[in-house]
């Protein structure tokens, strides 16, 4: 009885089972197969990263700071910070110092990580994270209705991703066979970094869009444009670095044209958010100094402050509720993409030691590393933020100005 029992688990390799044996061979050849193919893919998706990326990012690190002054520029943007004794009120009263040294910081590592258009979407299951940025800007670009010839204003543009997209963007509408050129719509990106707006006007030139998508370089709490100057306005969290909701709102409306509408993405913590809880605040903090933020706003004040400036809200939603794909995916260090590989937590890692080597042989400044850390912290506090559902970085809304004000 013994000497059977001791058999039985060998019974399944007896010669007549050749047939189990041919298919697990295969079943292995096949893993080993596909194991090599991606450990191939993934080396030449490390190749390309560290040899075409790298002096690209170093050479862009600290914007139009000094090289020799990034590590004192770090140092300052620091201490308007929570977790070096900063307060919101002098984060507010210096918005444009602080901002502005935190897009000259930020920049190359933002270009190098995410391409060219700094924001997040929502996100459909199987859609690939940069086909979700451009559904993105599609979807506010219809919301507005942009049509053949008007003047649009992009406030707080970036390096311009959003506006050469929705200055090339097409939209056919099947149904009356209409097409509506969107390519010789003027859209105008103001922006206050003089290193974005350089960087900017160049992709705008290798895109081809530079005879009808242009930067102007000015606060948009104080901007150069007449009254009534647009067709359509919008801002991809982007004023989420005003220090005051209801001054940015107020000066938007004032260069909108009547009976025109101003569309939004706004950085905001939601209803969820207890301003008594110390992991929430914690979670804040991370948010503000990896984003170069003088404090986040509720959903409900950016709701009021567009009131207030004026605006006739038609709609507006959180589109982080009903994501299918959680929009802080990319972020998270449990996920795995080749096709948004440097997000990813070993991708993220090869980039703090490729910064660590560049800034140790001199290509990039001293700082550089400092720079990385907080951008580190953002992202944590960005991943607890949207699993906690008490932040969210796509609160929407179209607000159209009456055509006749009653202020």
């Amino acid at each position: 009885m013994y000497k059977t029992n001791l058999l039985v688990p060998f019974r399944i390799f007896k010669p007549t089972s050749l047939l189990f044996l041919s298919h697990l061979r295969s079943t292995i050849v096949t893993c080993i197969i596909c194991f090599q193919l991606n450990l191939g893919l993934l080396r030449v998706v490390v190749a390309r990263m560290s040899k075409a990326g790298a002096l690209d990012l170093a050479s862009g690190l600290g914007g139009k700071i000094d090289k020799t002054q990034v590590l004192s520029a770090v140092e300052k943007y620091e201490q308007y910070h929570v977790f070096y004794g900063g307060e919101a009120e002098e984060r507010k009263a210096n918005y444009t110092d602080m901002v502005n040294k935190y897009y000259d910081l930020v920049t190359s590592f933002y270009e190098f990580g995410w391409g060219e258009s700094f924001h997040f979407a929502a996100r459909w299951n199987g859609e690939s994270l940069r086909e979700s940025i451009k559904r993105h800007e599609h979807f506010l670009a219809l919301q507005l209705g942009l049509k053949h010839g008007q003047k649009v204003l992009d406030v707080g543009c970036g390096i311009g991703g959003p506006l050469r997209e929705i200055g090339r963007f097409r939209w056919t509408l099947n149904y009356v066979c209409l097409v509506i050129w969107c390519s010789s719509t003027s859209v105008t990106g103001l922006n206050n970094n003089e290193y974005q707006i350089a960087r900017g006007k160049e992709l705008n030139r290798i895109a081809g869009v530079d005879k009808t998508c242009n930067f102007v370089k000015a606060d948009f709490m104080k901007m150069p444009f007449p009254d009534n100057s647009f067709d359509a306005v919008y801002a991809i969290e982007a004023t989420c670095h005003a220090p005051d909701a209801y001054g940015c709102y107020k000066e938007i409306y004032r260069v909108l044209k009547p009976g025109q509408c101003f569309a939004a993405y706004e950085w905001c913590m939601t209803d969820s958010f207890d301003p008594h809880n110390q992991e929430h605040q914690k979670i804040k903090a991370e948010i503000e100094i990896g984003d170069g933020l003088p404090d986040i706003r509720l959903t409900r004040q950016c709701l009021d402050a567009l009131k207030k400036a004026g605006f006739e809200v038609i709609w507006e939603k959180d589109l982080a509720v009903d994501s299918p794909v959680p929009w802080y995916l990319p972020l998270d260090k449990n996920h795995f993409s080749l096709s948004s590989f440097r997000l990813t937590a070993i991708g993220r890692l090869i980039t703090k030691n490729m910064v660590k080597a560049l800034e140790f042989v001199g290509l990039a400044p001293k700082g550089s590393r400092r720079v990385q850390d907080f951008l580190e912290k953002a992202a944590e506090g960005l991943v607890e933020g949207g699993r906690k559902e008490i932040f969210t970085p796509m609160y929407f809304f179209l607000a159209r100005k009456p055509t006749s004000e009653s202020l």
